[in-house]
C-alpha cells in the first residue's frame, strides 16, 4: 500500500511523526476525512478535465474555511475523462479507512446537468429509507456532496464547465464495508463517503455515534417499534434470542448509552431494550453514559450500597468492596441469595428514563454475563 504522502493533519511538526497509541492523546493527530480527500481527487481530476494537468499537491476548501493540500497518489487523463487518486490519512484516529485509496473519476456532464454523483467501486449504494439520502443514491454525505458542488464551481469559474458527473470510489471499500454499519443501514456494495468539517478529530468517536443516530433512523423509517441497544456482540444475539429483534433494529451502542438516549429523546421508538455486560451496566446504574474503562469506572463501593438496598450485610458487603469485577460482586451476591443483577438493571432503567426525560419510550434492560446468560431484567414505562 502506498504510504500517505502531503495533506499533513493539523497540528505542531512535532505531532506528525506518525499514529500514536491511546495512551498518549496530548500530542495526537488530526486526520482527514473520505469527504474530504473525495473533494481533493474530485478537484485534481475536473481540473485535469479542463485544463490538461493535475495539480499536485491540490488544495481545498473546507467548510470550516481551512485549505489543505493534498499530494495525489494516482492520475489518469483520457479525452472524455480523468480520474485522481488519494490515499486517507486518518491521523492517529483507529479509523477502519486509514490508508484506504479514495478515487475520483469525473467526465463531462450533458449541459443543465450540473454536478450528478455516481458509486465507483467500492462506493456502497443505499437500499433502505431513513438516511439523509435517497434510496438509489451513491452513500455520498451531505456535506461531502456540497464540498464537491463547491470544488467543480470553483474549478469552472476560472476553467469553464460546471456540469459533471463525478463516480467516488475506494480500492478495497466492499471488503473494509464489512467491518462497518452498513449492512445493516441498507448501504450495499461498499463504504460511506463521510464528513462534516472535513477533518478527523483522534478519538472523538463521532463516527461511531453518527452510526447509533442513522441506525435509529433506519429502524424508524422501516417500522420498527422495537429497538435494542447493544454493548456487543453477544448482546445482540441475546436480543434476537430473546425478542426476536432483526438487525435493522440492533443497535451497536458500544459504550455510548448515552448517544443512543439523547438521539430517542428526541426521536422516540415505543420500545427499547439496552442489554450489556454487568460491568458496563453497573456504570450506567451508576449514571455513567459513556460506558469506556477509559472514561468512566465500577464502583464497587456503590455496588455494595445497592446490594444494601437488597437486604446484604456488612460480610457480603465487605466481600463486595473485595471483589475485583463487578462480575466477581455479582458471583458473591448470587451466592448470598441477593439479585444484585436486576438491582443494576434497575438503576441502569432508571438512569435511562431520566436522559429520556418526557420521550414516550418504554424501557427494559437486560444485564448479561460473559456467556451470554441473562443476570439481571428491568423493565416498565419511564
Amino acid at each position: 500500500m502506498l504510504e500517505p504522502r502531503g495533506a499533513s493533519a493539523p497540528g505542531t511538526a512535532g505531532e506528525r511523526s506518525g499514529r500514536r497509541s491511546g495512551a498518549d492523546r496530548g500530542t495526537l493527530r488530526y486526520g482527514w476525512t473520505t469527504g474530504a480527500c473525495a473533494t481533493a481527487a474530485a478537484t485534481a481530476a475536473y481540473t485535469a478535465l479542463l485544463t490538461g494537468e493535475f495539480p499536485d499537491p491540490v488544495t481545498i476548501t473546507l467548510p470550516g474555511g481551512a485549505r489543505p493540500a493534498f499530494a495525489l497518489a494516482r492520475e489518469w487523463l483520457g479525452p472524455d475523462s480523468a480520474t485522481a487518486a488519494v490515499i486517507k490519512d486518518a491521523g492517529d484516529d483507529p479509523d477502519v479507512t486509514h490508508g484506504a485509496v479514495v478515487t475520483a473519476s469525473v467526465r463531462r456532464g450533458a449541459p443543465g446537468t450540473g454536478v450528478v454523483f455516481r458509486a465507483g467501486a467500492g462506493v456502497g449504494t443505499v437500499t433502505r429509507p431513513g438516511l439523509p439520502l435517497a434510496v438509489g443514491e451513491p452513500a455520498i454525505n451531505p456535506v461531502p456532496r456540497r464540498m464537491m458542488r463547491a470544488a467543480v464551481a470553483e474549478v469552472a469559474a476560472a476553467h469553464g464547465g460546471g456540469d459533471v458527473e463525478i463516480a467516488i470510489g475506494v480500492d478495497g471499500g466492499a471488503e473494509l464495508a464489512t467491518r462497518t454499519w452498513n449492512p445493516r443501514l441498507g448501504i450495499l456494495g461498499g463504504l460511506s463517503i463521510l464528513g462534516t468539517t472535513g477533518i478527523v478529530v483522534p478519538y472523538s468517536c463521532s463516527a461511531w455515534i453518527d452510526s447509533i443516530r442513522r441506525g435509529i433512523d433506519v429502524a424508524r423509517a422501516a417500522g420498527h417499534r422495537h429497538v435494542a441497544a447493544c454493548t456487543g456482540s453477544t448482546s445482540e444475539q441475546v436480543a434476537r434470542d430473546r425478542y426476536g429483534i432483526p438487525d435493522d433494529a440492533l443497535l451497536d451502542m458500544g459504550d455510548f448509552a448515552g448517544a443512543v438516549l439523547k438521539y430517542l429523546r428526541r426521536h422516540p421508538i415505543p420500545r427499547l431494550t439496552v442489554v450489556g455486560g454487568v460491568g458496563k451496566l453497573a456504570k450506567l446504574a451508576a449514571g455513567h453514559l459513556d460506558l469506556h474503562s477509559g472514561r468512566s469506572r465500577v464502583d464497587l463501593a456503590g455496588l455494595a450500597a445497592l446490594a444494601r438496598s437488597g437486604g446484604a450485610g456488612e460480610d457480603l458487603q465487605a466481600a463486595i468492596l473485595g471483589a475485583n469485577t463487578a462480575l466477581g460482586a455479582l458471583r458473591v451476591c448470587d451466592d448470598a441469595g441477593i439479585a444484585l443483577g436486576d438491582l443494576i438493571a434497575a438503576d441502569a432503567r432508571r438512569t435511562a428514563c431520566e436522559v429520556l426525560r418526557e420521550a414516550s419510550v418504554t424501557v427494559d434492560v437486560l444485564v448479561i454475563d460473559r456467556a451470554g446468560t441473562v443476570v439481571g431484567h428491568s423493565d416498565g414505562t419511564c
